[in-house]
């Protein structure tokens, strides 16, 4: 049994002990919102009331969901996926995504109901087309190969690194090699929100761009004169995660704003959406046990749901 799989079974334990789940997957009506039942009173979602006795009446959920956008939002938004599915089981739900430009596009033509952004919403978005869920706060944590002899930049050093204003290791105290900057594609929240918080838009200089968190790392540890960016979750012992003025990439650097570079991860619906599925979810993601699996994936948890 994997790491993951023990926690997912933990925090569904928790979810069925405080919400009363039965063994069949069935949610009291109490534990959904009151969104979510006036959309299956009115026969718009695949959601089915059924009254089990004259005092106890539940909502019994099936049928398909899906979600997509941001890759540095999928290990955490995949966790979420299999403990819901768990306890509803006659509920498929998809996780994938191209970067958090995705989510938006997905919501507004209907592939997906649910968007996932690791940045905010832009302007040109349309903002007041959807509701907005901030899940938790994520770190973005730059990372270099353990070569490099760096461990520690200034946000100045990081500025100037990727604009192509410094080029070399030595002058920020590494070994004598060329610097090479590894970023995500064009849609990526990750590099929207890491050049946004850099004050660097439109002025990077990138030697590779990568469509994924993953493939980013992969390429940093793979090259030992590379640079890049990927979400706190995704630090292992592959790469180094260098301090930024001092400050050290951490869960609790980000809870208590020490460390600055840090953006929100948003689960995006159309605006005042009926569709139950959806807004069941939303509701699992913001219990207790939706929100320990966002801080055992390395996220600040947000439980407020705004």
């Amino acid at each position: 049994m994997t790491k993951r799989t023990k926690a997912v079974l933990a925090v569904i334990l928790t979810y069925v002990m405080l919400t009363g789940v039965t063994a069949c997957g069935e949610v009291p009506v109490e534990t959904i919102s009151s969104k979510a039942t006036a959309a299956a009173a009115d026969g718009t979602t695949t959601a089915e009331t059924s009254t089990i006795s004259s005092e106890t009446q539940v909502l019994s959920l099936s049928g398909s969901l899906t979600l997509t956008g941001s890759t540095s939002m999928a290990d955490v938004t995949t966790a979420l996926a299999e403990a819901f599915m768990a306890v509803n089981r006659d509920v498929i739900v998809s996780v994938g995504g191209n970067g958090s430009g995705e989510g938006p596009t997905a919501v507004n033509d209907g592939t997906a109901q649910i968007g996932l952004l690791s940045r905010d919403l832009k302007e040109q978005e349309n903002a007041a087309a959807f509701d907005k869920y901030i899940i938790g706060f994520d770190g973005i944590a730059v990372i270099v190969n353990s070569a490099s002899g760096v461990d520690s930049l200034t946000a100045d050093q990081i500025t100037r690194i990727f604009k192509g204003e410094i080029t070399n290791w030595k002058d920020v105290g590494g070994t004598d090699a060329k610097i090479q900057c590894i970023g995500r594609e064009a849609a990526s929240g990750t590099r929207g929100a890491f050049e946004e918080l850099m004050k660097i838009k439109d002025a990077v200089v990138y030697a590779e761009e990568q469509n994924s968190t993953g493939n980013v790392k992969q390429a940093v540890s793979s090259n030992p004169n590379a640079i890049g960016y990927v979400s706190l979750s995704a630090i292992d012992n592959t790469i180094v995660a260098v301090k930024l003025d001092g400050v050290v990439p951490s869960e609790e650097n980000v809870k208590s704003g020490d460390y600055t570079l840090q953006r929100p991860f948003l689960m995006i619906t159309k605006s005042g959406t009926s569709d139950s599925l959806a807004t069941a979810f939303l509701d699992y993601v913001f219990s207790d046990a939706g929100m320990k699996i966002v801080a055992d994936d390395g996220i600040v948890p947000n439980p407020g749901k705004n």
